[in-house]
């Protein structure tokens, strides 16, 4: 009698245990769905610029760090505000690019550089990954923001790139208020025109001719170069970029560099990413900075960051250009990849984490390797 009451006490617990153990199963399980529905959040990110080049912790006084740093984050923040109420990529781009344009502190807009000829010639791109439309603009003198004037070249024209006084004719026909070329002075960015003219100076012999396009080679390598770029994913999964500069310190005969042309210094596609080039706009146009990381992603299947790291690291160093780009991809992964000494730049993701960066030393989880370049 004692061996059945033991044997049914043994019964019962042992099935008090399994239904203890299928509870438990249930709420682990439970658990998880709530953390899978948590990831599948829409996601969003967007990352800047203001320029790469030889930008030593040494040469910077406390206040320049501070009022880059803070540039920095009041441009992001605007949109990143703009992705996270469920704005569009193109709009969180051109809003920030926007405020960055509108600081002297950056080689773009108010900061622009000065030509040759003591003038600002200022060029700037958008692009739609979903869309694969794209407008920009080259040369124009007198707009205060030329992303916007950019946009307006994607939006209300056939075309992609307008150019000087066509540009600034359709700006006017589009309502843009024309600035006076004095808005763009800055006694700093004068000073660096008269410092390259007099180094040019030195270094070319009375005996050569203007025409000979090789004796202004010092001018390249000596000027101050830079530019401001934005990319965007938003919450409907869609990529943009853009991208403003004034262009190269000192630069002649109406040069352009890769900031307006699509593909070199600005390219988005759904498919892979958004990218925005800042450097020696020469050897991005020949290395199609922007478009070769996209179709490296597209047909070799490789990571944003391989490509970006091949890119920046590999071919371009090895035309003999520098520089940099920022990157999001269509999954929210960011790349702010350099080979210059620093970049200006930039990133806030989905959950709001704010990264800033102006030094190599202090990003090294993004692989940057010191080169050669000038200080935007």
């Amino acid at each position: 009698m004692n061996r059945i009451l033991t044997l049914l006490i043994g019964v019962i617990v042992l099935f008090s245990c399994e239904n203890v153990k299928e509870s438990t199963d249930k709420t682990s399980i439970s658990d998880t769905s709530s953390e899978k529905i948590d990831e599948t959040q829409p996601n969003f990110g967007i990352v800047i610029h203001g320029g790469a080049g030889t930008i030593l912790k040494e040469n910077m006084t406390d206040s320049l760090e501070k009022a880059y740093t803070m540039k920095l984050e009041e441009a992001i923040r605007i949109g990143h505000e703009i992705l996270k109420n469920g704005g569009t990529a193109m709009e969180a781009v051109t809003k920030t690019i926007t405020i960055m344009e509108d600081s002297p502190l950056f080689n773009a807009g108010k900061g622009a550089v000065f030509t040759h000829e003591e003038t600002n010639e200022l060029d700037a791109s958008v692009m739609d990954g979903a869309t694969l439309n794209a407008g920009a603009v080259a040369g124009v003198t007198h707009i205060k923001n030329p992303i916007d004037l950019a946009l307006e070249v994607m939006n209300n024209s056939p075309h992609v790139l307008l150019a000087g006084k066509g540009a600034e004719t359709f700006a006017s026909e589009r309502g843009f208020k024309m600035m006076h070329p004095s808005y763009f002075y800055t006694e700093n960015r004068f000073q660096s025109l008269q410092n390259v003219k007099q180094k040019e100076s030195n270094s070319v012999s009375s005996s050569v001719s203007d025409s000979n396009t090789s004796a202004y080679d010092p001018y390249l390598k000596n000027s101050k170069f830079g530019t401001v770029g934005c990319a965007a994913l938003d919450k409907n999964g869609n990529l943009a970029a853009g991208t403003s500069t004034g262009g190269m310190t000192n630069k002649r005969w109406n040069r352009i560099g890769d900031a307006p042309i699509i593909g070199a210094g600005t390219y988005a596609n759904n498919a892979t990413c958004a990218v925005s080039s800042t450097g020696w706009g020469e050897y991005f146009i020949r290395a199609m900075v922007a478009h070769d990381i996209s179709a490296m992603m597209e047909y070799k299947g490789v990571s944003l960051e391989e490509a970006a790291v091949e890119v920046i690291q590999t071919k371009v160093p090895d035309l003999g250009g520098n520089g940099g780009i920022v990157a999001i991809d269509k999954d929210g992964n960011v790349s702010m990849e350099f080979n210059t000494a620093g970049m200006y730049r930039a990133h806030m993701n989905a959950e709001g984490k704010l990264v800033i960066g102006i030094y190599k030393e202090n990003f090294d989880t993004f692989n940057n390797k010191i080169g050669d370049n000038e200080q935007p």
